[in-house]
């Protein structure tokens, strides 16, 4: 379990990939050089299928039980993925709209939590096919959400309390 909150920025330096699955090689400043694993599961839910050496990737370590929750809940899982629509300035902040499949959007709420490539944002803005969310200048900084650009493509983890929610009331 994570929560969301980015320790560090990453870089892919190598991808190897094969039919049973991807291993990146990435280097990090905390972290220095480690190897992870990929799974197929993993590359037909996620935008890593794509990745490619030089891409900047967040970094966070595992929840540990004595930790302070400073995010919300994440447990890495991707439910799915969007593309940025729109990147717009917001006095000191940014202003990102990401295009989400409808699948996922009914777990969204104003000023509820969702993941953008693992990193625990407030919902801004709920459209019919999109959201938006604001991006202060630490994040800006220290996610490759900074670096993001229109057309680009992001993991989403939705709320997990959001599908127990409606599973349970399903019945």
């Amino acid at each position: 379990m994570f929560t969301g909150l980015v320790a560090d920025l990453g870089e892919v330096r190598r991808v190897e990939r094969s039919g049973e699955g991807t291993r990146l090689t990435v280097a990090s400043e905390l972290a220095g050089e480690l190897s992870v694993d990929v799974m197929n599961e993993t590359l037909r839910m996620s935008s890593l299928a794509e990745v490619l050496a030089g891409a900047a990737v967040n970094l966070e370590l595992s929840l540990q039980l004595s930790d302070r929750l400073g995010g919300h809940i994440v447990q890495g899982h991707v439910d799915g993925v969007g593309t940025i629509s729109e990147v717009r300035p917001d006095g000191f902040s940014r202003r990102v709209t990401i295009d989400a499949p409808a699948e996922l959007m009914r777990y969204l709420a104003f000023k509820g939590s969702i993941a953008v490539n693992g990193i625990s944002l407030t919902v801004a803005e709920v459209g019919e096919r999109s959201f938006t969310v604001s991006l202060i200048p630490e994040t800006l900084e220290r996610t490759n959400l900074g670096q993001a650009d229109p057309g680009a493509t992001v993991n989403l983890e939705v709320d997990v309390v959001a599908k127990y929610v409606e599973r349970l009331i399903a019945g």
